[in-house]
């Protein structure tokens, strides 16, 4: 599988590597992106850029806010209901 079969376009080929990692393809589909990714490095750094990208995210999501943000938040909303009357 070359890159003219995913669409020779940049765009086609990271369609095709989003439903990689998201694991919404056909088992057909997910064994020809496979080979392809073992033999194109363009579309490999592609695909490790978007995993980077994943684990990064992922891992931002994951972090607590530290808890004197926490504090100010609430002595804000505190502050802004006694403000209001409410």
């Amino acid at each position: 599988m070359d890159c003219n079969s995913l669409g020779d376009c940049a765009d086609d080929r990271m369609v095709r590597i989003y439903e990689y990692l998201d694991g919404a393809l056909t088992l057909g589909d997910l064994k020809d992106v496979k080979a392809h990714l073992d033999h194109c490095p363009e579309c490999t750094e592609q695909y490790d850029l978007e995993c980077i990208i994943r684990s990064v995210v992922r891992r931002s999501c994951q972090e607590a806010a530290p808890q004197q943000l926490k504090m100010n938040i609430i002595t804000r909303i505190s502050q802004i209901r006694i403000e209001s009357g409410h």
